[in-house]
């Protein structure tokens, strides 16, 4: 009879860690920025971000060959919302001018459009091929930088999004760091 009820027990021990440590491996626990390789949900790499936090992705444009910086700001619902456009040249693919509620001012060589309520549950990004010099930048004053070719071939491209990871994401993928 002892015999059994021991089976019995190691049977519903041995259950039980396997729930734990499922849960523990497959229950998203941490938002981030979450570089997924193209138009798959491959992780490519991922930077862990808390709402309130923000981000900046950073350019090189392609014809005038000067920066453009477009800072971010992570929101509730995990949705990304642009804040601010930075660059030093119009033409091609930049703004002429600030919408309604918008702030376009000129300070230090460079043109600002502030106040941007742009709202995004993704952001489609494409690593520079022929002028790669794209950067990622974060951080608390912005102390945080790397290029995009550090961690990715020049012409990649990647949909981000911020979203949870397990922890066996967490574990198994690149993550961006200083």
């Amino acid at each position: 009879m002892k015999g059994i009820y021991r089976k019995k027990y190691l049977l519903i021990t041995i259950f039980l860690l396997c729930i734990i440590g499922w849960i523990v491996l497959f229950v998203p626990f941490r938002s981030a920025l979450i570089f997924y390789q193209e138009n798959t949900e491959q992780v490519a790499a991922f930077l862990p971000i808390k709402e309130g936090e923000e981000f900046q992705l950073i350019f090189k444009h392609s014809i005038h060959l000067k920066d453009v910086t477009e800072k971010y700001v992570v929101n509730e619902q995990q949705s990304i919302r642009q804040t601010e456009i930075i660059f030093e040249e119009f033409g091609i693919g930049m703004p002429a001018n600030a919408q309604d509620g918008e702030e376009f001012s000129y300070e230090n060589g460079k043109y600002h459009i502030k106040n941007l309520n742009n709202q995004f549950q993704q952001i489609k990004l494409r690593n520079g091929k022929v002028v790669s010099e794209n950067r990622l930048v974060w951080g608390e004053h912005a102390e945080n930088q790397i290029y995009l070719n550090e961690f990715f071939k020049p012409g990649d491209w990647f949909t981000l999004k911020i979203e949870n990871l397990t922890l066996w994401q967490f574990l198994k993928g690149m993550r961006i760091h200083e």
